[in-house]
């Protein structure tokens, strides 16, 4: 199987952080190797070296995280001066990044049980984010088994 632009972009980011496994995948342990602040709002957004999150559950927060962190690494300007169609644009970015940020597709393909509780427990995801990731997974396999 092949990589997409973002799978090769987070397998590329997670071998520099030397992350290879679930259980490396936090919050702070990636904050600090990239040298990014995570401060508690009532918003969550990211700002220059630091991203800001709503104080919720853990799984909420990781997912809030990686949706911030496509935002921090990839993305460039201030929003409230942007078109709507291009924030629009750049959430909906935001959004697919994190599904591969926080359960990582390399990671994803060594899973022995790929069903969406265990991603839910291994990946520290919300039901229904483990459920679209899954989904996203498998159309990507059926793609591919096509041709």
């Amino acid at each position: 199987m092949y990589f997409t632009y973002i799978e090769e972009y987070i397998f590329n980011l997670y071998k520099l952080l030397s992350i290879d496994s679930w259980d490396q995948l936090s919050v702070e342990q990636i904050a600090k190797e990239l040298g990014v602040e995570v401060n508690y709002s009532n918003f969550s957004m990211s700002y220059n070296e630091t991203i800001f999150l709503t104080k919720s559950t853990e799984e909420r927060e990781w997912q809030q995280f990686g949706h911030e962190m496509c935002h921090y690494l990839r993305h460039s300007g201030n929003q409230t001066s942007m078109h709507p169609l291009f924030i629009e644009l750049q959430e909906y970015q935001a959004d697919y990044f994190a599904y591969h940020f926080c359960v990582p597709t390399f990671m994803l393909e060594n899973l022995y049980n790929c069903s969406i509780h265990n991603i839910m427990r291994l990946f520290n995801v919300e039901y229904e984010f483990s459920r679209r990731r899954l989904e996203i997974h498998k159309s990507k396999q059926n793609e591919w088994s096509i041709i």
